[in-house]
């Protein structure tokens, strides 16, 4: 076996700031095509739908619509599962959210993964019209709604901002239900996880970024395996998967520090890691591809 039990997701390369080509990376469609061919088992594309112009300007990152972007990659795709890392489930009315999810799903045959959060960018919040203060219950109402939508049967809810009544929704998505994974590092989040997800996806890194992205620290893998533990304990028989970023990655070479790589991988997956994240870093075609190939000869295959 040449690597660790656990997948790779990558996420295509965020461009920073205003200036540039965001498709310098690669067509979404040559890249899907090309991260399936390679081994990876899944693709990713974030969301910031309102991002002020401060924003960018300091370093924030352009996107584009994460299910318009995973379905046209599905349409080249017959096994590379399509995750939303992350959408911000208050932006959006559950159903709408749910609808959405649902179509990705039926396009791809049942190969969706809907990655929600909580959100953090307060200015992106007031753009959109939805209030800051309430997105935690907003991501509790989506958690509610979700299900009963795929379900294709009638169903009614109350939320804080709709009533529906008696509504029903088809056609009915592939997966009963479509996986959901929920962003963040808060007790919180443990809960919703142990209790209404099918994956947790920790934000890791150094201490000014959970604090810029309002959630706690878990600063090492020591500390990632000791949550693990109180999710496994909170979620008792229930499988969860546990989705990380990888903070050190290979860049443009994959085979550099190859060894150093392996070891990192192992021991994610031994505190409890099932997929990791690999976002990508470069900006032109032909090295994107090159990545891409490579890792997967390196890591994957």
């Amino acid at each position: 076996m040449r690597g660790p039990t656990v997948r790779f997701v990558y996420q295509y390369p965020d461009l920073h700031g205003t200036a540039g080509d965001f498709f310098a990376a690669g067509p979404v469609t040559d890249v899907a095509r090309a991260a399936e061919t390679a081994g990876w088992l899944g693709l990713a594309f974030t969301e910031h739908p309102a991002p002020s112009a401060r924003w960018l300007a300091s370093g924030g990152h352009q996107t584009l619509d994460p299910f318009v972007a995973l379905a046209n990659a599905a349409a080249v795709t017959t096994e590379l599962r399509l995750l939303t890392y992350l959408t911000v489930a208050p932006y959006r009315n559950p159903a709408l959210l749910a609808k959405t999810a649902a179509t990705v799903d039926a396009v791809s045959g049942g190969r969706f993964v809907l990655g929600i959060g909580a959100g953090y960018l307060k200015s992106e919040f007031a753009a959109l019209g939805v209030d800051f203060d309430e997105r935690n219950a907003l991501v509790d109402e989506a958690l509610d709604v979700l299900p009963l939508h795929w379900s294709g049967e009638p169903f009614s809810y109350t939320g804080l901002h709709f009533e529906a009544r008696d509504v029903i929704s088809r056609p009915r998505p592939v997966q009963q239900p479509i996986p959901i994974w929920v962003g963040g590092n808060a007790p919180r989040t443990l809960r919703r996880v142990a209790e209404r997800a099918q994956g947790w996806m920790p934000l890791l890194g150094p201490p000014e970024l959970t604090t810029t992205t309002r959630t706690a620290h878990i600063g090492s893998t020591e500390a990632l395996a000791q949550r693990v533990a109180e999710l496994r304990e909170l979620a008792g028989s229930r499988t969860l998967d546990i989705v990380v970023p990888y903070l050190d990655p290979t860049t443009t070479n994959p085979t550099d520090d190859v060894e150093r790589h392996r070891a990192a991988f192992v021991e994610l997956a031994a505190a409890g890691v099932t997929w990791i994240v690999v976002v990508g870093t470069t900006h032109e075609w032909a090295a994107t591809r090159d990545f891409l190939e490579g890792f997967g000869s390196t890591y994957i295959r």
